[in-house]
């Protein structure tokens, strides 16, 4: 027997039918736009759309208002677009039921637009026009203008510090001290408020033409109106002026209310900035935050109040108002006060024998702070250092593979009140000097304007850079300065510091911790290595080899699978260093390319390798002074120019001298790579840009 089947679909996703019905608004709102234009209404239907009119424009004032940053009310812009056209064709059926029924009345068009005409403007059409007229020109001249003029500039600056604010996502991401999740949503936020303003700089151009077109249209009911009384119905000058100017007055009122109702919605949301609190709680927080304010204005308008002719009651009332406020808010701007009492001095123990306790051991990571950077670690003062140097541990333990010592922080009165210094085992390794209540705006090559600051270097990348005030930062921003506060400079700083020192933060205790937790898993491998094959002491220094060149050592276990295969002889760290490199090329080569396939490299002559391999083959690296600093001069020129492309610069050499040449040039290039053929994947192509150096004759 045959059997049917039916073919079903993988999934079914069952219609949302909330969403559904609320994604039906749009294009209900549009096809009633439509028949508005199109379809006359009776005056009921339009007393309903212009009271929703005028609700729209208030839930819309109300929503600016309220909003804690511009991006929460990211549909503004459409908004917009949808309440001008609304209120324009309310416009459109209004005009026709005025001028087709207007000379039986004034109630011809509706409850709303007789109230507007009567109630409002006292039934005189005189004082309508005038009304109407100075609506107009607030409107237009005071609010339309200026939050055009302020959405262009906006929308301008916005734009140009993009790529400041990218670069400055990438410096936090690289430092630790926010994860990549985070860095995506702040990408996130940079694109959307670009779009946001890229596209109120032509909203705001909707509010502009809607106000001429409330002009425009009160002028041609106006006229076409008598016309049409004095004409067609036979009315005489008084009665249609009285019946068609009113109507029309009280029809362009209620259009213009609404219109200036988003016109300040629109001024609102282009002029606020960004915070925590919507724009009323900002206001009064920011009015009334100086107790002198208050107080300078009540004496200000006591005096006044003081004045004879004056209504001295209001002033004065006033000016107490006024005076009260401002002993309140002095009253709560007031700290508390906490006495401690002086803590005894304690007993001091016999000073006759000494003990190991008066040995202070070195902190392995260390940094110093001077006074007045002593509330950037002191969390009671608002100071956040200690997260961010928690955040640069994180990450470093993540790229390095192992865990980052803790950073032991004390004050040294030694240091500048705003010096610090970084150490490692005892050693200094680097010092700054930061100011806590300003941030430093770092030109990263292309800035667009000046901006007002105390000129200073990066202390992390010795970069030209300002230190500027905190109300400054979006203007600095926008002109494409990368700005970090005093905490992340800190923070940077010792983040490439121990990135460029990671074997210094690695012993031979870490090393055994790291094989303990590859022993979890690969418990053979560990025991066949140590002591198997190579001393924990040898291990060691091969991670501090690889740690040295910047090759990190997340892959454990293949390093210890190379290193318990190593053919190379005993205690001959540079060629099992070498073995594992090549074991990790994929990786090395992963991390210099990225995601491509293709890697850009410079090699040297032929003749030249040829003659360096015979050199450090048969003399242990003794080479001729002169050549080598041709060779190297050769090499950082070569560097200079992939630079410049927009390459990294890789020195591709053979195996026999890549460790001399990288010992060589350690510690004379920054953010260079000297990669050996074999360490080259078989699934990767190499493209050579340049050839350095030739055969001295």
């Amino acid at each position: 027997m045959a059997t049917n089947t039916v073919a079903t679909p993988a999934s079914f996703e069952p219609i949302d039918r909330g969403g559904f019905l609320t994604g039906l608004g749009t294009p209900a709102v549009m096809l009633m736009m439509l028949a508005m234009i199109v379809l006359p209404l009776p005056p009921t239907a339009l007393d309903l759309l212009f009271t929703v009119s005028i609700s729209l424009s208030i839930m819309v004032l109300m929503a600016s208002v309220y909003a804690t940053r511009p991006l929460d009310f990211g549909v503004f812009p459409t908004v917009l677009l949808l309440a001008t056209l609304m209120r324009l064709a309310l416009n459109v059926a209004s005009t026709r039921v005025v001028l087709l029924n207007g000379h039986t009345g004034t109630d011809s068009a509706g409850r709303v637009i007789e109230a507007f005409g009567e109630f409002v403007v006292g039934g005189s059409y005189a004082v309508g026009l005038v009304l109407f007229t100075i609506l107009v020109v607030i409107n237009f001249v005071v609010v339309t203008k200026g939050a055009t003029r302020v959405s262009e500039v906006t929308a301008r600056f916005t734009l140009d510090a993009m790529p400041g604010k990218q670069m400055a996502i990438d410096a936090d991401l690289n430092a630790g001290l926010i994860s990549q999740q985070e860095a995506l949503d702040r990408r996130e936020r940079v694109t959307r408020e670009s779009d946001f303003y890229g596209a109120m700089d032509g909203a705001s151009k909707f509010v502009r033409g809607d106000a001429v077109a409330g002009i425009l249209i009160l002028l041609i009911n106006i006229i076409g109106g008598f016309a049409i009384g004095t004409l067609q119905h036979g009315l005489d000058a008084s009665q249609a002026a009285q019946n068609y100017v009113l109507l029309t007055i009280g029809d362009g009122l209620v259009a213009q209310i609404p219109s200036m109702l988003l016109s300040t919605a629109t001024a609102i949301i282009v002029t606020r900035i960004s915070g925590e609190q919507d724009m009323s709680a900002e206001v009064s927080r920011q009015l009334t935050e100086n107790p002198k304010v208050l107080y300078v204005a009540a004496g200000i308008v006591g005096v006044m109040g003081l004045v004879p002719g004056m209504p001295n009651l209001v002033f004065l009332s006033i000016a107490t108002l006024l005076a009260v406020a401002g002993y309140l808010r002095s009253q709560q701007a007031l700290p508390d006060v906490v006495v401690e009492e002086a803590p005894e001095l304690e007993q001091s123990r016999s000073t006759n024998e000494l003990s190991w306790e008066d040995v202070s051991s070195l902190d392995q990571i260390g940094l110093e702070v001077g006074y007045r950077l002593i509330p950037l670690v002191d969390a009671a003062q608002g100071g956040d250092l200690l997260s961010r140097i928690k955040g640069v541990r994180k990450k470093l333990s993540q790229e390095l593979g192992f865990l980052v010592d803790s950073v032991h922080i004390r004050d040294n009165l030694d240091l500048g009140p705003n010096k610090y210094r970084i150490s490692i085992h005892g050693v200094s390794m680097g010092e700054g000097e930061v100011i806590p209540d300003r941030e430093l705006a770092i030109n990263p090559g292309q800035v667009f304007g000046d901006i007002d600051g105390i000129p200073t270097k990066d202390p992390t990348f010795g970069l030209d850079a300002l230190w500027i005030d905190p109300s400054q930062r979006d203007a600095a921003q926008m002109a494409g300065y990368t700005v970090v506060d005093s905490s992340t400079v800190i923070a940077t700083h010792l983040s490439q510091l121990l990135k460029n020192n990671a074997a210094k933060l690695i012993g031979q205790d870490d090393v055994q911790q790291l094989l303990d937790r590859l022993k979890q898993s690969s418990p053979k491998l560990v025991e066949n290595l140590v002591p198997g094959v190579m001393s924990l002491a040898e291990v060691t220094r091969v991670i501090h080899s690889l740690l040295e060149e910047g090759v990190p050592i997340r892959d454990m276990r293949t390093i210890a699978e190379t290193l318990s295969i190593s053919r190379a002889p005993e205690g001959s760290p540079d060629e099992r260093t070498a073995q594992v490199r090549v074991a990790l090329g994929a990786s090395i080569f992963q991390s210099v390319a990225g995601a491509s396939n293709e890697l850009p490299v410079m090699v040297l002559d032929p003749q030249l390798e040829q003659m360096m391999s015979h050199a450090v083959q048969n003399n242990q690296g003794v080479i001729e002074p002169n050549l080598l600093e041709t060779m190297v001069r050769g090499i950082g020129e070569a560097a200079g120019k992939m630079e410049a492309e927009g390459a990294i610069p890789v020195l591709l050499v053979s195996g026999i001298i890549r460790g001399f040449l990288s010992k060589l040039l350690r510690g004379r290039m920054s953010n260079f790579y000297i990669l050996a053929y074999e360490e080259i994947p078989g699934d990767k192509n190499i493209r050579v840009v340049t050839t350095v150096g030739s055969t001295p004759e």
